[in-house]
């Protein structure tokens, strides 16, 4: 399999973005300079929910802020909003069916992420916060979570160019639906993720994921996200969405 990476200009160019009060800013930016907004992005992890619109609801702002028609694996980009409390609700697109809701406080110069996963029938939204600031010179920040529904707990390894993953010890083990491993730091460069069962030598099993190779800059921070692969291709599939979160200025 090869990695499944959704860019975020060419998925976003297809949302109309309401933003009252707002300002629509790419996903690798931070809020230094533009205080008192905070930041929020959708990401849709749900593999068989129905295209959504999801609306962010605050007293703080004058009317809600919402993005339209978010399918299966998009990464939309950040939006600026005034900081405070917030309903976040999931809608079926261009309809007032509410799937899902979940509150949550967006601080000041914070980046956050609306995660809504599972299965369509028990639709869960989850609110992240996301790393703003740059990790340490010569590495990379990356944070993993698990949202496939399908695939069992496993174990992943970044490889180097040419490296085997017998000679590796995994990034981040016991990976199921849920997870959440934080921040983890890695040096930065190309890798390719590699997923194997959980708790399984590789020397003893094929992976059930294999990405291409991707460069990680100095500084930057990244959230992989683990989903379904679409029924169609492979029920039981794995895939990788990468979205990112920080880039130090160039």
């Amino acid at each position: 399999m090869t990695l499944f990476r959704l860019h975020l200009a060419s998925r976003t160019r297809r949302l109309t973005i309401l933003a009252v009060a707002a300002v629509a800013l790419t996903g690798c930016q931070s809020v230094t300079g533009i205080q008192p907004y905070t930041q929020v992005r959708v990401i849709d992890a749900s593999p068989d929910a129905p295209a959504l619109d999801v609306y962010h609801n605050s007293p703080s702002q004058p009317a809600p802020a919402a993005l339209y028609n978010v399918g299966f694996g998009t990464v939309s980009s950040y939006i600026a909003l005034t900081p405070g409390a917030y309903t976040h609700i999931a809608y079926t697109a261009g309809t007032q069916q509410q799937l899902a809701a979940v509150r949550g406080t967006l601080a000041t110069g914070g980046q956050y992420t609306v995660l809504a996963g599972n299965i369509a029938a028990n639709l869960q939204m989850s609110v992240l916060k996301d790393q703003s600031t740059p990790a340490p010179s010569g590495q990379t920040a990356l944070r993993i979570l698990g949202q496939s529904t399908h695939a069992g707990a496993v174990d992943l390894y970044l490889l180097p160019p040419g490296a085997a993953p017998s000679g590796i010890a995994p990034f981040a083990t016991g990976i199921g639906f849920g997870s959440n491993t934080g921040y983890l730091t890695a040096p930065s460069g190309a890798y390719s993720i590699v997923a194997f069962p959980a708790g399984v030598s590789p020397a003893i099993a094929p992976p059930e994921f294999t990405g291409s190779q991707i460069v990680y800059p100095s500084g930057s921070a990244r959230t992989i996200i683990l989903i379904d692969q679409p029924s169609a291709l492979q029920p039981s599939g794995l895939q990788v969405l990468t979205a990112d979160d920080f880039d130090a200025a160039s």
